[in-house]
């Protein structure tokens, strides 16, 4: 499983409609095993999302997304900020952290969004 890459989708509209709704503007969303990214994905956010479906894949999709919504309702009730609730999620702290560390991915241990605090 560690080596699994989700399915990417390019130019799509998906983000667009999802940032109606989010406390920020999404260019790229991980949904289980897909990625849809409003134009070209580069190579440090194909890491990020693929970091994102590496996390869901070890929480069975649905938990991590369960997980994430209480992490980000916590920081919103800590920090008073939809976008700094977003930016202190420890999913996003370890895909934001590891973006740009190219072997990253082969090296990442299991569940190391817990070493992250909201």
């Amino acid at each position: 499983m560690k080596n699994w890459k989700p399915w990417i989708f390019e130019d799509s509209k998906i983000p667009g409609w999802l940032s109606k709704v989010a406390p920020i503007d999404i260019w790229a969303v991980s949904l289980g095993c897909f990625v849809f990214c409003k134009g070209k994905l580069t190579k440090e956010t194909k890491r990020h999302e693929t970091i994102h479906f590496q996390q869901q894949l070890e929480m069975l999709f649905v938990l991590q997304w369960l997980l994430y919504g209480l992490f980000w309702l916590i920081g919103y009730i800590k920090y008073r900020d939809g976008q700094k609730a977003y930016y202190r999620n420890p999913f996003e702290q370890e895909a934001y952290d590891n973006e740009t560390v190219e072997n990253y991915l082969s090296n990442r241990k299991r569940f190391s969004w817990r070493k992250y605090k909201i």
